[in-house]
């Protein structure tokens, strides 16, 4: 008899962890041919709230750590990558793309993330400010991390897509829960393996696979998600979420990109993830006297 495959089965990320979804479903993935190539977890409403509550936990030690820290922890990201990249082309193949594509994708991806660890410790002085004021005032604007960030990745880019967005996100201190491509989500759970064995701490990175049918609402109404970024092309989708993100003034925001143009990898993505606060310090003026007023 002939040899039935074992099919793999990915599971999702969350806190570190690479845990079944609650509710045990799962959906067959198969090729252009017909052909099963995995079981993909089917991530539901409660699998969400424990990636936020995840994403929360994790927050206030992501955005403290030492900007440079940062930096070397995306840097090792890149590294674990660069060990896994035959296993990442091989999935973006099994998926549809050609052997060229999926190595450039994969070196991509890797590259993009030695980029934004380049920034970790710069964008602070890029972006912030010493404000001129008419008194005697000093004047700092600063940029801080927006807090827990729900990503729906792109669907055409699995892999590129997914690390284009993460990358910037991570690196500005937040945190953040992502819906991977439904079509193609085998590279975005490896890459989840990945995060698991490196320096990044759990609930940095928390990733779920399944539907945007199902879960697009959700990410867009949960009250401790700060922001959401939507990285698809479908306009009711785009609406759904301006207004369900309206019950905590979420900010949401629509980054339709060719994730394969170098112009995509830029710092203003990383900025469009900050908030900008402004602190105002009075200046002690003193007199020939020694006395202060």
């Amino acid at each position: 008899m002939p040899r039935v495959e074992v099919l793999k089965t990915y599971k999702i990320a969350i806190g570190g962890q690479l845990p079944r979804t609650e509710s045990g479903r799962y959906y067959p993935l198969t090729g252009k041919n017909g052909t099963p190539l995995a079981n993909v977890s089917l991530s539901s409403r409660k699998d969400l709230r424990n990636a936020v509550v995840a994403a929360r936990s994790a927050c206030g030690g992501w955005s403290g750590r030492a900007a440079f820290n940062r930096g070397q922890i995306l840097y090792r990201i890149a590294e674990m990558m660069e060990g896994r990249k035959a296993q990442f082309i091989d999935e973006l193949m099994l998926q549809g793309s050609s052997r060229a594509a999926a190595e450039k994708e994969v070196t991509m991806s890797i590259d993009r993330l030695v980029y934004y660890s380049g920034w970790c410790d710069k964008y602070q002085q890029s972006f912030g400010t010493v404000n001129p004021v008419a008194s005697s005032h000093f004047n700092f604007s600063v940029p801080e991390p927006t807090g827990v960030v729900a990503i729906v990745a792109p669907e055409e880019s699995g892999l590129l897509g997914l690390v284009s967005v993460v990358a910037p996100c991570i690196a500005g201190g937040n945190t953040c829960v992502v819906l991977a491509s439904e079509q193609r989500p085998l590279s975005s759970i490896t890459f989840a393996e990945v995060l698991a064995t490196s320096d990044v701490p759990g609930g940095v990175v928390n990733i779920l696979t399944g539907t945007t049918k199902e879960l697009l609402s959700h990410f867009a109404s949960h009250m401790d998600v700060n922001a959401l970024v939507y990285c698809r092309h479908d306009a009711a989708e785009k609406m759904s979420i301006v207004q369900l993100g309206a019950g905590n003034v979420k900010r949401t925001m629509v980054w339709e990109k060719d994730w394969t143009k170098d112009e995509q990898e830029n710092p203003y993505l990383l900025l469009e993830l900050q908030e900008i606060k402004t602190t105002w310090h009075p200046i002690e003026n003193i007199g020939a006297s020694g006395a202060k007023y």
